[in-house]
């Protein structure tokens, strides 16, 4: 499997993502946005991001493993924060890079700032598609 990441002449650079990445793969894997709820239903609360983006991370592990990828083979991914700044967003984004999940965020990359997510308290969700071999 082929998978080639660039960032074309004529637009911005970016802290660490790539504008464009071209698949050739036989099989995609859209994953369902992960959060951080774990296993037994729970979930850390709302004042404790670093615990919460820690269990997504996981949670994102997990499931890329059930389809047996790894971050390297995530080709698109969609990161939502509930933040009130952009120094929270920036936050988040060096966390992600620097977490066992980073090789996902060299990729084609969005990070948004949201008001809200689909359980209370929850501050950040991800999204994955990954490239199967």
């Amino acid at each position: 499997m082929l998978i080639q990441r660039f960032n074309p002449d004529g637009v911005h650079a970016t802290p660490g993502y790539h504008h464009v990445t071209v698949v050739e793969a036989g099989r995609l894997a859209f994953l369902a946005g992960q959060c951080p709820v774990r296993p037994d239903g729970t979930y850390p609360p709302a004042d404790d991001l670093r615990a919460q983006l820690d269990q997504t991370v996981a949670n994102c592990l997990a499931v890329l493993a059930a389809v047996e990828a790894d971050p390297s083979d995530v080709v698109r991914s969609t990161v939502y924060v509930v933040a009130e700044s952009q120094h929270e967003l920036a936050q988040v984004w060096s966390l992600l890079i620097e977490s066992a999940l980073g090789p996902a965020f060299s990729t084609a990359s969005t990070l948004l700032g949201v008001t809200q997510l689909g359980y209370p308290g929850q501050r950040i969700e991800i999204e994955l598609t990954a490239a199967l071999a």
